[in-house]
């Protein structure tokens, strides 16, 4: 008699998941699918560093580091089929794309990990122009440690105009002297500090050491930062860049604050950049964020040609604006969101109220509003913030920590508004704000997204530590 029960509601359970897929094909595939994709998450072997260095073995996409590039026109809708061929489970983020919650590749929260040996398949519609990237959200700080990155660049209706468009993928690898990448991840001190800083920085899967551009011409040039935890301060020696979009949206073409390029991990900046050197010269780009540590990127290596033109072309335009709600900042709710934790945080972690919802016992070294979630298992997690669909909302976050945090909101771009106080010159839209030890930041967004999304800091050490939150919209 017992078992009947237990069929009955076995039946009913199955009925009512049936009708659900049988019903998610009719809605997911009534647009047509402009592009189809497969990518195959699987060990590899590349040249990272170039002779006279072995290969090194890699975890990539379809064999090469970067992934393949994904490139679509706004608007457009693409299929892509994940074949994991690891080991251990993944699973992929479009970051920085406003998609459903159920495409957005968390494991546990919007979908299950991609099992060793299966596949998935995510499809969606792209909303909104601009440079973003895709990358593992299982096992995410080793799998991107060891090479699992890719751009996704969704053009303009109304594109602008260059003589030239670059990606440059900036990634960072800890090597050692075999050229093969070192092991220990998930390093306790490294997570509890700046997390894991490699001694190889990389532009498309390569040490870099020229880079052929030609006197007079001018290049947008989208770069994405795919560390796992290195801070890029880029400096164009005699070079003039102009910012044109932050995180794949626009913004009022300016420099740079102070001639430096600040890019997080995970953020992305695109740059108009006008050859201004002589035919046959060089220029460095160097990186000079952290002093101690200061290097030359890559040189701008002239050709002997003559320039491409006679005059400088005029400043760039202001690029069309994206599709994202504007939010009401009169009538915005607001939320205070605490960054805690951390090597030289001010206190142990017992003792910042984190008893409640925190997960992962000694591995907890950050919190958010005393909430840790350590690794990806986000089963049993509680949302810090509950947001109403369509409403304006206003964070307040504070680091109260001695780090740098690079925090990440799934499913929405927002507004940086301020900075310690203070309104920032542009409220440039992002989806992901670096914020420095000891300050503060507010962003504004309408929450039009529904779905649990993560909120968490995109140095992943920091991510893996506890750094990690759910936001509910409902």
């Amino acid at each position: 008699m017992r078992g009947v029960p237990i069929r009955r509601r076995s039946l009913l359970l199955a009925a009512g998941v049936g009708g659900l897929i049988a019903a998610l094909p009719r809605v997911v595939r009534a647009a047509p699918v402009d592009k189809d994709v497969r990518l195959t998450p699987a060990p590899g072997r590349v040249a990272l560093v170039g002779t006279p260095y072995p290969e090194t073995n890699v975890w990539c996409y379809n064999g090469t580091v970067p992934g393949p590039e994904i490139r679509l026109r706004q608007g457009e809708r693409i299929r892509i089929v994940c074949d994991n061929r690891l080991t251990q489970g993944t699973t992929i983020h479009w970051h920085g794309i406003r998609v459903p919650n159920p495409m957005d590749g968390v494991p546990y929260v919007t979908q299950p990990p991609i099992e060793p040996g299966r596949s998935f398949t995510y499809e969606f519609a792209v909303p909104d122009a601009g440079t973003y990237w895709y990358h593992p959200h299982d096992h995410s700080s080793e799998q991107i440690g060891r090479g699992m990155m890719g751009a996704f660049v969704i053009e303009e209706l109304t594109p602008l105009p260059v003589d030239r468009e670059v990606v440059w993928v900036l990634g960072d690898f800890r090597l050692v002297p075999d050229a093969s990448i070192a092991g220990g991840f998930d390093n306790p001190m490294e997570m509890s500090m700046a997390g894991r800083i490699g001694n190889t920085v990389t532009i498309n899967g390569r040490v870099p050491t020229d880079f052929a551009v030609r006197s007079g011409e001018r290049i947008r040039l989208r770069l994405i930062n795919a560390a796992a935890a290195r801070i890029f301060g880029l400096e164009f020696v005699h070079h003039r860049p102009i910012v044109v979009a932050l995180d794949g949206q626009p913004i009022a073409p300016h420099p740079p604050d102070g001639g430096r390029v600040i890019l997080a991990p995970a953020q992305r900046i695109d740059l108009v950049l006008d050859m201004t050197g002589k035919a046959g010269s060089k220029s460095s780009i160097v990186d000079t964020f952290y002093r101690q540590m200061a290097y030359r990127l890559v040189d701008l290596a002239y050709a002997d040609s003559p320039p491409l033109r006679a005059k400088p072309l005029a400043p760039p335009a202001t690029l069309a604006r994206n599709t994202q709600p504007e939010p009401d900042l009169a009538r915005a709710q607001r939320h205070i969101v605490t960054l805690t934790g951390g090597m030289m945080g001010g206190g142990s972690m017992s003792g910042m109220g984190m008893g409640m919802g925190m997960m992962g016992g000694d591995r907890a070294m950050w919190a958010i509003n005393g909430t840790a979630i350590v690794g990806d298992d986000m089963r049993h997690m509680k949302p810090v913030l509950t947001l109403t669909r369509g409403k304006s909302y206003v964070l307040a976050i504070d680091n109260r920590t001695a780090w740098y945090h690079p925090i990440h909101l799934h499913g929405h771009s927002f507004r940086v508004i301020t900075r310690n106080g203070r309104s920032t010159k542009y409220r440039a839209w992002r989806d992901t704000v670096l914020i420095p030890p000891r300050e503060r930041a507010e962003i504004a967004f309408v929450a039009d997204n529904p779905g649990d999304w993560m909120f968490h800091c995109h140095i992943l050490d920091h991510q893996d530590g506890g750094m990690m939150a759910v936001i509910r919209v409902t």
